[in-house]
């Protein structure tokens, strides 16, 4: 049956040749790694057939229908310095509907204070950088004069650290705070409150080489790196809607529903892709899946230590869902202190909500809740939120649902680099592609553009095709 914008059910999958003047490539997984390989090596000439197992493309950034709201599996940000994403964003059209803040702003309340002195904010000011976060930094009302003092001392030292450093990656980041002078209250207050949403680990769980690399280049790169940037419409509307129409538009044959069983040598030196009743054959295939699904789909002798795929640890997130019959936050988001409350975004406008509010509460580093029954998750959360928004004290609970990404990302745990493999195999012709490559990159969406762009070009190179066409941000993963 044919899908919408020419996608198409496995059972009707054409034949596909080989060969012809700008070869075929298969990329198998249709998350955000896969759709940017299969645009990347469509625009430079290349046909190109996408493969992914579900209904939908957009990987682990989709959206589902509950009732009349249109839910997004969980809330997902970017960062101005995310140059790949933005990139993305535009490829498909979607710019418009996921902007960024005009200038870095984060509502930070801290529960343990007295009510009426709870809220501090970072952001920043149009001054070079450190400068532009020096006055916020100095007003921050949840460290002490002393801690702040400190806190810029370690950003310094931090500026100083090379995050390709293989050294960093053994080193767990909380030791090294520690070792410059900073107390557990600057940990919670401040590194971990941006750690946290960005690692998916505390600093002592964090490589130091994935923490320097995030602070650097967030907080220490560019004056506006760490501007925040959010989709103001559902993530299927970006991730599935407007990136199979520019899929098409490129001449990708994309087949949803499409699980493959194997990836093989053929007897002419290319590729064999197995699904089920049909066979692909391609000069070059990109493995764009999860480092589980890829390790048993490897071909023998594509990796030295394909073992190594399997050590790559996984870090859930919990997204818990709230409807309210009335108005109860007035920001877009904000983030808390003292409470197990981390992170709270507005979703009305983007699922569709007519009346009340609809609130997303991401949890990282959910290890302990994630496999709580939505009775304690809403005896537990609830009571906070009424800690946190006064006005929900009065309001009704039209709605509560959780959300649950097992394997939301890669663990970040010291080492972790060591075990993550770059786009090309020792199989010629097989690359991978995914956040969890080597990309230099923690666990985001612009991990996963970049390795898409990676995979991209290693493939390019090995058939001897131009690569001017891929976007200049472009970095080649080893």
């Amino acid at each position: 049956m044919t899908q919408g914008n020419g996608t198409r059910d496995r059972g009707v999958l054409a034949d596909v040749p080989a060969s012809g003047p700008g070869g075929h490539a298969v990329v198998v997984g249709g998350g955000l790694a896969g759709v940017t390989t299969a645009l990347a090596l469509a625009d430079a000439g290349m046909r190109v057939t996408l493969l992914e197992g579900r209904p939908r493309l957009g990987g682990l950034a989709f959206s589902f229908q509950r009732g009349d709201l249109t839910v997004d599996n969980g809330q997902h940000v970017f960062l101005r310095c995310c140059t790949a994403y933005r990139w993305f964003l535009d490829r498909i059209g979607g710019a418009a509907l996921a902007p960024v803040q005009e200038r870095l702003d984060v509502p930070v309340v801290d529960l343990d204070r007295a009510e009426g002195n709870r809220l501090g904010r970072l952001r920043r000011d149009a001054l070079p950088v450190p400068l532009h976060l020096g006055r916020s930094l100095a007003a921050y009302p949840h460290l002490s004069l002393a801690e702040r003092a400190s806190v810029g001392r370690a950003a310094l030292a931090l500026k100083g650290l090379d995050p390709a450093d293989p050294a960093l990656d053994g080193q767990d980041f909380g030791s090294w705070l520690a070792a410059h002078g900073q107390s557990a209250r600057a940990v919670e207050a401040l590194w971990d409150l941006v750690g946290v949403a960005t690692l998916n680990a505390v600093a002592g769980d964090a490589s130091l080489g994935l923490a320097a690399m995030v602070f650097k280049t967030g907080l220490l790169s560019d004056p506006g790196a760490a501007d925040i940037g959010w989709a103001r419409v559902p993530l299927g509307e970006l991730h599935d809607r407007l990136a199979r129409k520019a899929l098409d538009s490129a001449g990708v044959r994309t087949e949803v529903r499409t699980r493959v069983t194997s990836v093989s040598v053929n007897e002419n030196g290319g590729w064999s892709v197995q699904v089920p009743d049909e066979t692909l054959e391609a000069d070059a295939v990109v493995l764009a899946v999860p480092q589980r699904e890829a390790h048993d789909l490897l071909p023998e002798g594509a990796l030295d230590a394909p073992e190594n795929l399997l050590r790559i640890g996984t870090a859930p997130i919990l997204n818990i869902h709230v409807v309210y019959d009335r108005k109860v936050l007035a920001t877009p988001f904000l983030t808390a202190l003292g409470t197990p409350v981390q992170w709270v975004f507005d979703r009305t406008e983007a699922s569709g909500l007519k009346e009340g509010q609809y609130l997303a509460l991401s949890q990282s580093t959910a290890q302990n809740e994630i496999d709580e029954p939505v009775a304690v998750l809403r005896e537990r959360y609830l009571p906070e939120l009424e800690r946190l928004l006064p006005r929900t004290r009065g309001a009704e609970v039209k709605d509560f649902f959780v959300t649950r990404e097992r394997a939301a990302t890669f663990a970040p745990a010291p080492g972790v680099g060591r075990l993550r493999p770059g786009a090309r195999t020792k199989a010629p012709g097989l690359y991978l592609a995914g956040a969890w490559t080597a990309t230099g990159w923690p666990a985001t969406m612009e991990s996963a553009v970049r390795s898409g762009v990676g995979a991209a070009a290693a493939a390019l190179g090995a058939l001897g095709r131009s690569r001017g066409l891929l976007p200049d941000f472009f970095e080649e993963a080893a």
